[in-house]
């Protein structure tokens, strides 16, 4: 394929989804992420699309949102292993929340195993996923159907949860940033979000690397409330998503990495709808800085480096101090 082919594909597939992430767009033309970082930079150049942290979006800072047919398509082995990840963190006999999105979807479908959960959600796909699992009770809110995502909104979805209390929310969105915390691009979709979140005691995010640094129009969660971010390894050469994690983390969120490998179990067993289940999952915590939260593990690359480079030294100093004396 040649460059200006190249190109227009991006820029159509750019136009179609509202954002895609490069590893998405190396997948499609078939080139790698080195070429389509240098056709994405070309784009921007012209006016064309606006960069963001490891992926592409439309021009003018605010992302649209995509409707679920492109979602489904966009980085599936990431949510997959996200999806992997956060259902370890459902216990038997929890009572969660869980909003729409095809990142919730993917944890629905791994929840169906839990026994004596019981799941509220405004999502379609959700109940759906969950729908034949006989020891998971599944409570779905009223309101108004959004056909591009298979949510309910509105005031009739706001007003079933009054009064509800559950112990963690499960949510996804169109972009994140540790500013303005979690973002989508529909005013209806962002209010009963919020709604989920008044009736959690913890609150979790899904959201792949592409989705860090997004900025969309409405505000969901503020990042002082999110108690812990769930996504994937970000590729080496996207240093501002590792920046973005490291942000996140200065504020206090847990954050757990997990890897986008689809091994299956030693067994050949697979979770609910036949999805496979990785033997291992690739988890890492962010140590945070913060008196708010503490989470064991070693660390992401960035805190890491931080760590040697602020902590080591002073101890360096210290130990050198004591030997003077």
């Amino acid at each position: 394929m040649f460059a200006a082919e190249r190109r227009q594909l991006i820029l159509e597939m750019v136009r179609a989804n509202g954002a895609v992430s490069l590893r998405e767009l190396a997948r499609v033309v078939q080139t790698s992420e080195v070429t389509v970082r240098r056709d994405v930079r070309a784009l921007e150049a012209e006016g064309l699309l606006d960069r963001r942290h490891g992926g592409a979006v439309l021009p003018g800072g605010f992302t649209r949102e995509s409707g679920f047919p492109q979602k489904s398509h966009l980085a599936t082995a990431e949510k997959t292993a996200i999806a992997d990840l956060a259902a370890g963190l459902v216990e038997e006999g929890e009572a969660i929340v869980v909003g729409a999105g095809t990142t919730t979807q993917e944890l629905a479908r791994r929840l169906a195993r839990v026994p004596g959960l019981t799941v509220v959600t405004n999502s379609l796909l959700v109940a759906q996923a969950l729908a034949h699992a006989n020891r998971v009770e599944v409570v779905m809110t009223g309101g108004t159907l959004r056909g591009s995502n298979y949510a309910l909104v509105g005031s009739g979805a706001e007003q079933s949860l009054q009064g509800l209390r559950v112990s963690k929310a499960f949510l996804s969105g169109s972009g994140l940033t540790a500013e303005r915390g979690l973002s989508t691009s529909n005013m209806l979709s962002a209010s009963v979000d919020r709604a989920l979140v008044q009736a959690a005691a913890e609150v979790v995010v899904l959201a792949d690397h592409s989705k860090l640094g997004t900025d969309t129009m409405f505000q969901t969660v503020p990042t002082d409330v999110i108690t812990r971010l769930v996504t994937d390894d970000p590729p080496a050469h996207d240093d501002r998503a590792a920046t973005e994690l490291q942000a996140l983390a200065d504020q206090g969120v847990q954050i757990a990495v997990a890897g986008a490998s689809g091994a299956t179990g030693p067994s050949g067993s697979s979770g609910a709808g036949g999805d496979a289940v990785p033997a291992r999952q690739q988890r890492r915590d962010v140590p945070l800085p913060g008196p708010r939260r503490q989470v064991p593990g070693a660390g992401l690359r960035t805190a890491t480096a931080l760590g040697e480079q602020n902590g080591g030294a002073e101890q360096r100093a210290r130990v050198a101090d004591l030997r003077r004396r």
